[in-house]
């Protein structure tokens, strides 16, 4: 299958999530929206479980490519951190399925894959990736915080600091994730990741 085609149907699955719940959606529809044939779908994902699995693998993936856009933006790092921070909660903000994805809180109206790996029975390599195990918050959290520790500690940072580093990154991963859940007041994330950094990058 072409992947502008394999979008086209994650795309269609994702419009039709955010009408109704996911039980509710039904495969055909998803294949007509999409303009192809139900039969397709079933040969690109499988099941309807093989196709909640590559949709939330393809939000998870979105998600994290914002973060490596921010965290490699200019700035110094507390400004990187911080504008991760913010694209996170923005992210959740606007995507129920990173929402649940990051909080691990699913709901109802989600649909709702097992996290670890499920045997594939698809020979198309995107789908086997979302046969995959999916991130968890915890996995989440590391991810983030090790891809901003490898992109800020460059070579201006001594090794002996990388262990203080890499707190203060999961600190603002965990400060942008008790946001998500808890949205701050006025100053908003920006302020409080930014005066929870303040000491670290002074």
């Amino acid at each position: 299958m072409m992947p502008a085609a394999r979008e086209s149907l994650l795309d269609a699955a994702y419009a039709a999530l955010a009408r109704r719940p996911w039980s509710a959606v039904r495969m055909v529809d998803v294949a007509v929206v999409a303009g192809v044939s139900r039969q397709t779908l079933y040969n690109e994902f499988g099941s309807k479980e093989g196709l909640a699995r590559a949709l939330v693998r393809r939000e998870a993936d979105g998600y994290l490519v914002g973060v490596e856009r921010a965290l490699t933006a200019h700035g110094d790092a507390r400004e990187r951190l911080t504008a991760a921070a913010e694209w996170t909660a923005v992210s959740a903000r606007e995507n129920a399925l990173v929402r649940a994805m990051l909080t691990g809180c699913w709901g109802e109206r989600l649909p709702s894959p097992t996290l670890s790996a499920v045997p594939s029975s698809s020979a198309v390599p995107a789908q086997r990736r979302a046969d995959g195990p999916l991130p968890s918050p915890g996995d989440f959290v590391a991810l983030v915080r090790d891809r901003a520790v490898s992109v800020l500690a460059g070579p201006g940072v001594h090794k002996a600091d990388v262990p203080e580093l890499a707190r203060s990154c999961e600190l603002a991963v965990r400060l942008a994730l008790s946001c998500v859940v808890a949205p701050p007041g006025e100053g908003g994330i920006a302020d409080l990741v930014r005066s929870a950094l303040h000491r670290q990058f002074a």
